[in-house]
């Protein structure tokens, strides 16, 4: 016997996001696509040097940005996959990471 594949579902792309929102606020796709471009503005300059730091999405999440360290370079470290031999450790620069944190009406919808 030959066993079927069943496909999980796919994640959907921006136009189904788009026609979905639209559908069902009644607004045209161009008007959705505005508010979302506009979103999108907003958390780059949130996230921006000069801005906040944190986007929120009332429902959803927090968007964060964290300030990394510098890492500096480190020599003679054992190595975690060869057990007995070591390795030197590139540094690493400062970076700043993005952060997605659900909210908690976002962790009760799962």
């Amino acid at each position: 016997m030959a066993k079927s594949k069943v496909e999980a579902p796919k994640a959907m792309t921006k136009s189904e996001i788009l026609a979905g929102i639209a559908e069902a606020t009644g607004l045209a796709k161009k008007d959705v696509s505005a508010v979302l471009d506009a979103m999108n503005a907003q958390i780059a300059k949130a996230c921006s040097k000069k801005g906040a730091g944190a986007y929120a999405i009332p429902g959803l999440c927090k968007i964060v940005v964290v300030n990394k360290p510098a890492q500096p370079a480190k020599k003679n470290v054992p190595n975690p996959f060869k057990p007995g031999e070591f390795m030197d450790v590139a540094a690493k620069p400062a970076k700043r990471v993005i952060k997605v944190r659900p909210l908690k009406a976002l962790k009760d919808m799962v």
